[in-house]
This record gives structure tokens, C-alpha cells and sequence, in this order.
């Protein structure tokens, strides 16, 4: 029998799976209400903004993928905001700037989540707001067992918050002291925010749909948006070391708008997989699948083995190169031809018995590729995954996920991020920081991720929706950065074409590369590297040495933060969420 840490969940009613216990059960107890997946996931994403302050916020983002059971067909929900429209190329170089800082009020994008969330509850959900927002709201106000990482978080940025931050200061570090593990920790302050759009939103009346129409309106053009304005002009260090005013205005928040779109997809050994488009990194592990399908049958590669390992790492190196080259918004991304097959052949060509230390972006349609000229030379730390933080606030990595199916067969898979504690101040009368996405964009123009007003970062945030015979059967993400879509390709192999049940696809050993430019402050790239997990064994990190690869190995279970949720034609629900960490979890019945 395969060794797992934990049992591959089961059942009818509903299934949930994220990266706290504390939102897999608050929205469990939505499902238990009568609500839908919709219903669930919303719940979950406003927990997670106050169980995981350090992985996401309402100042934030998150992009999903929602098939409802009336309508199977994948749907891209869009919450991730935009440049404001200030932020210009030509202002941050008036700074003297050459890249976006990683922290720090200049670094914030429109924030996305908040009515992104209200968008997918006013179309889909069917439970009043405040059945939604209750959970939350509780925690924020009467308090939540705190997570020891958000004290380490805390403590890493101290001095931050002490000489430059003081509004984080007084909210963080309370008579002086970081929040201790597992102590109540509350934030009055966005309890009362969101207070106030449950409020605001049933003074529209008794009709829900009226209702999240007027809580939307509220946050984009009332309180919100005012206090960002405010606070967003307001000077603040960042990680450039010099203190920087924001560009976010409430005109900015006023004219964004979640969206829903059409997702990226592939048809891939019986499947098709869904992801956004390629203003995110999503469709990477798209084209990392269509080479892989060019090499030979994908339920033939040993995963326990070096060439496994080895294959699937230089294939994600020409994927990324790609993404690096081609994905952005605004931009007309070749997407038809990255996911053909005589282009997948071609890459396919180009995976060699050694390992590769160049950025080799393809020329799709003959077009001649162009990477960011600071890329040359730029070589930082192996990361190993782990979501790190710097005494700056620069983060790396750090995100939440939330994956739901119910008993009709709607389904979601969203990536909650951004709005980090430790990206930018405190507003003190909203009780949460705005982002730091515009560090992904580059101030070089003509790039396809070069910086431009209106325009969305090119994220790394990547959820997956999976169908077979047109009905979806997968959803699944996770937190990580650019690791991101390359832990998932490990998953999907090993499930999808390895057969192996959600739970064993998740706990067994992962590793991913980071040979390309990071998206996240400083974006440096480590050409050649490859960080494993150590229990892929002595004998596979030494075969993989001598094929070139700088192998770093990490912790046994280090690698990977996955969730996953599944039905069966015949309505068997499963759920799977990451030991690592000891956080995620799965629940349902």
C-alpha cells in the first residue's frame, strides 16, 4: 500500500480544500447551509484575508475558475487589479528607479479581491452577504489562534514598522510584542470594514443580487476608496530604501472592475485543462504539458526516477523562457501557436541529455523573442520554495489557495494573494495594507510585460479546472510564486496520468527550478538550478549532478502546497490538501 500522510477524503455532499483549516471549514459551514460552491469559496476567501494576513488580504488579488452545474463550461473570473493610472514607466524612472520596488505603497496595483469575490456571489452565489461575510467577520473581531509564522512575519519586518510603518506597528505589534503562536489575535478594524458593506448592502433592499451590486459600489466608490486615496498619498519607505508616495487614487479604485473571461485551455491525455490567459503565468504549464505530450506517453514517466526529474525540469525552463518573452496583458500573445503541436515538437527537440543554463524563448509564427535587458548577468539564491520575506517587506512566494465542488457539480479553484501584512502601511481605518504586484511588471519598454496604466501585472497566480468529456472533474492550485504551475505538472502527471489518488499525487516528492527571472523584487534568475525535496534519494541528486543540474536539495517535505477537490461521473466528491507546512486541509462529506 502507497504511504500517505493523510487520507484522500470522500463522499456526496461537499467537498473543500484550502490552505487553512479555519476557511475549509468555514466554508464547509456554507455548504452546510444550503449555500453552493460559490456560497463556500467566498466565505473561505474573506477568512483566509484574516487567518493568513501574511499570504494574502483584501488589498490584494485573485484570479479563478469557476463551471457551474447548469453550465460546465470553464469561465476565467479576473480579480486581479490593475496599474493605476499614474504608474507610468516614465515616473518610476524619474525616481531613479530601474525596477519596482518589492514593498511599499509604490508597488501597489489596484486592489482585486474583494470585488472579485462580490462578482462571483452576485452571479453565482445564493446566500445573503452577511451569511458570507459572518465568519470572517468573527474572527476579525472576537479574534483567531494566530499562526506562528505570522509573528515570524512580523518579527522579520520589526524595525520596518518601528521607524517607518507606525500605523503597521500598531496594529502588529501590539504593547510592542509580534502576535505569539496560537494566542487570539483580532483586527477590529476589518471587522468594522466589512461590517459596513453588509450594512450598506442591505440598506439596498432585500434582493441579493441589489445587494452585492450596492456593497461593490460601497467599496469602489465610498469608504474604501476614499481612505486609499488618503492614505496612498502619503510617503512610506519601500525596499528601494527611500520613502516613496503611492499611485493608487479612489478614481483608480472606482474604475476597476472584476471581470469574467474566457480561459486558456489544452486537451491533454483525455483531458482538457483550464487556465487564465496569459496575463498570467497559467498557460506555462499549458505548453509544459504539450511538450511533454511531444516526448512520449506521460503515464510512462517514472517520477521517482532522475530522468523524470530531469525531462520535466528542462521542459518548464523553455515554458518559462516563453512566458518571460511573450505572456502579458495588453500584448498579442501567440497563444495558438505556443500551444500547437509542431511548435511543442519543436521545443521538444531542444530537451537534451544535459542540463540547459540558457533562456531559450521559442520564435512562435517566426517572431523574434525579446527578454528584459536585466536579465543578462542577474543570478540570485536557489530559492526552495518557501515563502520568503525579507527586513524590507519584499516578499517572494507568499499566497493562499481554496478549492470547492458541491453536491450539483458547481465547482471553483481560485488563488487568493497580495495585500501581504508586510507589503505596504497599514491603513488604520480599514484595518488591511494595499498589494505589491507592479513589481512583476518591467520598466523596459517594449517588452510584453513592460509597465503601462490600466494594465494587469503579469501574475503568478494560476489556478486549474480539468474536464473530461467536457465535465469537470479537477480543481486544484497552489501557493508558490513562480513554482506555482510547476508543482502542479507534477500533480497532474501523477494523477491524471499516473493514476494516483489526490492525496499521494500531493504528498509525494516534488522539486521545480528557478532558472528564469523571478516575478518577484530583485527578479533574479539561478541558471542550472534545480531544488529537490531530499527524499527523492542520494542516488537520483548524484545521476542529476552529472547531467549539469545544480542541484539544491531542500527539506523532505518542503516542496509544494497543493489542494485539489474531484468528482467521479458517477458524483463521488474527493479532497486532498498539503501536509507541508501543517496548514491546508481538507474537509467535507
Amino acid at each position: 500500500m502507497t504511504f500517505t500522510t493523510r487520507p484522500t477524503l470522500r463522499g456526496t455532499f461537499g467537498m473543500v480544500s484550502s490552505t487553512h483549516w479555519l476557511a475549509s471549514q468555514s466554508a464547509m459551514r456554507l455548504l452546510e447551509l444550503g449555500g453552493n460552491a460559490f456560497d463556500a469559496a467566498a466565505a473561505a476567501g474573506f477568512v483566509l484575508h484574516v487567518v493568513e494576513p501574511h499570504l494574502n488580504g483584501p488589498g490584494g488579488e485573485v484570479p479563478a475558475i469557476i463551471a457551474t452545474a447548469a453550465d460546465p463550461t470553464p469561465r476565467v473570473l479576473c480579480g486581479q487589479g490593475v496599474a493605476p493610472a499614474g504608474a507610468t514607466i516614465e515616473h518610476f524612472k524619474g525616481l531613479g528607479l530601474s525596477l519596482i520596488p518589492g514593498s511599499g505603497p509604490l508597488a501597489a496595483a489596484v486592489p482585486g479581491a474583494v470585488d472579485a469575490w462580490l462578482l462571483l456571489l452576485r452571479d453565482h452565489g445564493s446566500l445573503p452577504l452577511r451569511t458570507v461575510l459572518e465568519p470572517a467577520i468573527g474572527y476579525a473581531r472576537n479574534g483567531h489562534p494566530v499562526l506562528a509564522r505570522v509573528g515570524d512575519t512580523v518579527n522579520t519586518v520589526r524595525e520596518l514598522f518601528t521607524e517607518h510603518w507606525p500605523t503597521s506597528a500598531e496594529l502588529w505589534l501590539q504593547g510592542g510584542e509580534a502576535p505569539r503562536a496560537n494566542e487570539l489575535f483580532r483586527n477590529p478594524a476589518y471587522a468594522d470594514t466589512l461590517e459596513r458593506l453588509v450594512i450598506a448592502a442591505e440598506e439596498a433592499g432585500a434582493d441579493r443580487v441589489a445587494q452585492l451590486e450596492r456593497a461593490r459600489t460601497t467599496w469602489r466608490q465610498g469608504f474604501v476608496a476614499e481612505a486609499i486615496d488618503r492614505f496612498s498619498r502619503l510617503p512610506h519607505r519601500d525596499s528601494s530604501g527611500e520613502d516613496h508616495s503611492g499611485l493608487i487614487t479612489g478614481d483608480d479604485v472606482a474604475s476597476y472592475s472584476a471581470s469574467w473571461e474566457e480561459p486558456a485551455t489544452f486537451d491533454w491525455h483525455g483531458h482538457t485543462v483550464a487556465k487564465t490567459g496569459p496575463w498570467g503565468q497559467g498557460p506555462a504549464l499549458l505548453q509544459s504539458l504539450a511538450v511533454l505530450a511531444e516526448l512520449g506517453d506521460p503515464s510512462a514517466l517514472d517520477l521517482t526516477g532522475a530522468e523524470a526529474v530531469h525531462v520535466t525540469t528542462e521542459v518548464t525552463k523553455l515554458s518559462y523562457a516563453d512566458r518571460e518573452a511573450w505572456y502579458g496583458d495588453g500584448v498579442d500573445v501567440p497563444l495558438k501557436t505556443l500551444l500547437s503541436p509542431g511548435y511543442a515538437a519543436e521545443r521538444a527537440a531542444l530537451v537534451g541529455a544535459a542540463a540547459s543554463y540558457e533562456m531559450r524563448p521559442g520564435s512562435p509564427d517566426g517572431r523574434v523573442p525579446r527578454l528584459p535587458l536585466l536579465v543578462a548577468g542577474v543570478v540570485g539564491d536557489a530559492s526552495t520554495g518557501e515563502p520568503t520575506v525579507a527586513p524590507d517587506g519584499a516578499t517572494r512566494g507568499d499566497t493562499c489557495h481554496v478549492d470547492v465542488i458541491d453536491q450539483w457539480g458547481n465547482v471553483i479553484s481560485a488563488t487568493p494573494s497580495g495585500g501581504w501584512l508586510q507589503s505596504s502601511p497599514t491603513i488604520p481605518e480599514l484595518g488591511f495594507c494595499l498589494g505589491s504586484r507592479l513589481q512583476m511588471f518591467w520598466l523596459e519598454d517594449g517588452l510584453a510585460s513592460s509597465l503601462a496604466p490600466g494594465l494587469r501585472p503579469r501574475t503568478t497566480l494560476t489556478p486549474t479546472l480539468v474536464l473530461r468529456d467536457g465535465v469537470p472533474v479537477l480543481a486544484c492550485g497552489s501557493p508558490g510564486g513562480d513554482q506555482q504551475d510547476q508543482w502542479q505538472l507534477l500533480f497532474l502527471l501523477r494523477h491524471l496520468a499516473g493514476g494516483q489518488e489526490l492525496q499521494e499525487a500531493i504528498d509525494a516528492p516534488a522539486w521545480h527550478t528557478t532558472a528564469f527571472p523571478s516575478s518577484f523584487y530583485p527578479r533574479a534568475a539561478v541558471p542550472g538550478n534545480l531544488t529537490v525535496e531530499s527524499r527523492l534519494g542520494p542516488v537520483v541528486r548524484d545521476t542529476l549532478i552529472s547531467k549539469g543540474h545544480q542541484v539544491v536539495e531542500s527539506d523532505p517535505w518542503s516542496l509544494g502546497r497543493l489542494c485539489a477537490v474531484s468528482r467521479t461521473p458517477d458524483g463521488v466528491l474527493s479532497a486532498a490538501a498539503n501536509p507541508r507546512g501543517m496548514q491546508g486541509y481538507a474537509t467535507g462529506r
